[in-house]
C-alpha cells in the first residue's frame, strides 16, 4: 500500500518514516464529519499522505469539496472507485468502512493532521539529504552547494515541495482559500503590502507578493529616499519586517537619512551635526519610533543574489519574529552575478531573472533600484525628459523579468517648464510613472518632494482618469 518514492535509502540503512494509524484517522475523521474538511485543507496535501491510496482519497474528498458537493461515504465510494487507487468497487467499500470504523476522535482530527505532516516533512527532509549528498559527488563548486543546499532545506521549511507537480485541483483550493483570506476581517495580512503612498496602491493594489518591482531615475532625482520611505511606511505601519540591501551607501548612511525624515530635521544639519536643542528632542522621539521597527540592513558591497537569499532565509529562522516581507536592492547595476559572463548586458540579464525566481521563492515583493540611461536626459524626439522603458540602462531583461516598473521624475530638478504649458516647475511636486504594471493599469502619480528632508510626500493631488 506504501507508495514508492523512488528512494534507495535502504542500501544506507534508512527506512521512510510514516504513520498509517494518523493517516487513516484523519480520512475517517472527514467521513464522520465532513465539516472538518476545510480545516484540514490548509494544513494538509494529498502528497503528504504516504499510502498512496490514502492521497488519492484526500485528493477526492478535496475535489468533492472545491466543487461545492456533499462529502460522505456515497458520493466518495463513487469518486475513488472510478480512479485507480482500488481494484474494484468492492475494495474500495470495505477499505472506507474500515476508515470510518478506525477513529479514535474526532476532537483530535488536528493531532493526527500533525503526525501525518511531520512525517511527511522529515520524509522530504531525507530525500533532500540524498540529493545533496548526490550532487556532492557531481559539483566541486562549494558556493552552488551551499546554495543548492540552502535552498532544499529552505523549501521545505516554507511547505513547499519543488519535485513535485501541483494539479489544478489542489491550486483551485489553494486560490479560493486565499481568495476568502483576502476578502475577510484578517486581509492585510494577505492582500498587497501597502507603500504608504495612497494612490499609487490604488493603482498598484500595494507590493504584490513575488513580484519584482523595478524603481528607476536618473541620479538626484531621490530613488533611494523614496523605497527607504516605503521601507519605512511597510516597517511602522504595517508592522512587515524589510530587508535593505544597500551596495552604494553604508548602514550609518541610511540609518541617517530614515532618522532625518522621520525627525524632520533638515539634511544637511543631521550632516554637519548643527542641530538646535528642538533637533535633538525630535531626533530622540524619531528614534524611540523607529528603535523596534523590524528594518534590518546589510551594506555588503558587490553581494551576490544567492548571498541576499541566504541572509534572508537565515533571519527567517528566527521563530520570534515573522519572517522578512519585503526585500530593497540598492541597486541593480552594483550587483555582481558571481559567474563569468561575455558582457555586462548579460550578466544584468542574469541578475534580473534571478531576482525575480528569488521573488517568488520567498513569496515576498523586491524593490531593485536601477540607473536609467543617459537618454533620459536629452530631449531630441521627446516633448520632455520624462524617462521611459527604453531608457532603463543595461535594458532588455530589466523591463521583460519586471513585474512592476516605477520611474522617479521631478521636473524642476531640469529647471525647465512641466508639463509644456509654460509655467515653472513646482520643486516641491514628483511623479512616481507606473510605467509596467503586470497586474493592471500604468498611470503617473503626483507626489510630494521635501528636498530638505528627503522624503516623497503623500498629498492629496487631483488625479485625472
Amino acid at each position: 500500500m506504501a507508495r514508492d518514492r523512488g528512494l534507495d535509502l535502504e542500501s544506507m540503512g534508512l527506512s521512510l518514516p510514516y504513520s498509517m494509524q494518523a493517516e487513516q484517522s484523519v480520512l475517517g475523521a472527514v467521513l464522520l464529519q465532513a465539516e472538518l474538511l476545510p480545516e484540514l485543507v490548509e494544513s494538509l496535501r494529498p502528497e503528504m499522505f504516504y499510502a498512496r491510496q490514502n492521497g488519492e482519497i484526500f485528493a477526492e474528498m478535496v475535489r468533492l469539496f472545491t466543487a461545492g458537493q456533499s462529502v460522505d461515504f456515497v458520493t466518495l465510494l463513487d469518486a475513488v472507485s472510478a480512479g485507480n487507487a482500488f481494484a474494484s468497487t468492492d475494495e474500495a467499500k470495505v477499505y472506507l468502512t474500515s476508515l470510518a470504523e478506525t477513529v479514535p476522535s474526532l476532537s483530535n482530527v488536528q493531532a493526527y493532521a500533525k503526525i501525518v505532516r511531520e512525517k511527511y516533512l522529515v520524509r522530504q527532509l531525507m530525500n533532500a539529504t540524498k540529493e545533496i549528498m548526490e550532487q556532492c559527488s557531481e559539483e566541486s563548486d562549494a558556493n552552488l552547494l551551499l546554495e543548492s543546499a540552502e535552498q532544499k532545506i529552505y523549501e521545505i521549511r516554507s511547505g513547499r515541495d519543488s519535485s513535485a507537480l501541483s494539479s489544478i485541483s489542489s491550486v483551485i483550493v489553494e486560490t479560493l482559500v486565499n481568495l476568502q483570506r483576502i476578502s475577510g476581517p484578517d486581509r492585510e495580512k494577505y492582500a498587497g503590502i501597502p507603500t504608504g503612498y495612497r494612490y499609487l496602491d490604488k493603482v498598484l493594489t500595494g507590493l504584490g507578493r513575488s513580484d519584482l518591482i523595478i524603481l528607476a531615475a536618473r541620479p538626484g532625482m531621490g530613488k533611494t529616499s523614496f523605497a527607504l520611505n516605503i521601507a519605512t511606511n511597510v516597517a511602522q505601519k504595517q508592522k512587515v519586517p524589510v530587508a535593505i540591501f544597500s551596495l552604494e551607501m553604508t548602514k550609518d548612511q541610511l540609518t541617517s537619512r530614515i532618522l532625518s525624515a522621520e525627525a524632520n530635521i533638515d539634511s544637511q544639519a543631521f550632516r554637519t551635526g548643527n542641530l538646535t536643542d528642538a533637533d535633538w528632542a525630535d531626533l530622540a522621539h524619531a528614534s524611540e519610533m523607529l528603535h523596534n521597527a523590524p528594518i534590518f540592513m546589510d551594506d555588503t558591497s558587490g553581494i551576490t543574489i544567492p548571498e541576499v537569499k541566504a541572509k534572508v532565509r537565515r533571519l527567517n529562522q528566527d521563530p520570534s519574529r515573522p519572517n522578512i516581507g519585503l526585500i530593497i536592492i540598492d541597486y541593480l547595476q552594483l550587483m555582481t552575478s558571481g559567474r563569468r559572463t561575455e558582457n555586462r548586458v548579460q550578466e544584468i540579464s542574469d541578475i534580473t531573472r534571478n531576482l525575480k525566481i528569488m521573488a517568488k521563492e520567498l513569496n515576498v515583493p523586491v524593490i531593485a533600484l536601477s540607473q536609467l540611461s543617459r537618454a533620459a536626459e536629452k530631449t531630441s524626439g521627446r516633448s520632455d525628459h520624462r524617462p521611459q522603458l527604453s531608457d532603463l540602462r543595461d535594458s532588455g531583461s530589466i523591463e521583460q523579468d519586471a513585474d512592476v516598473v516605477l520611474f522617479l521624475y521631478r521636473a524642476a530638478y531640469y529647471n525647465s517648464t512641466s508639463g509644456g504649458g509654460g509655467e515653472q516647475a513646482d520643486e516641491n511636486v514628483a511623479e512616481c510613472i507606473v510605467a509596467k504594471n503586470r497586474h493592471g493599469e500604468v498611470d503617473t502619480v503626483r507626489l510630494g518632494w521635501d528636498g530638505a528632508h528627503t522624503r516623497f510626500l503623500d498629498v492629496d493631488f487631483s488625479h485625472e482618469n
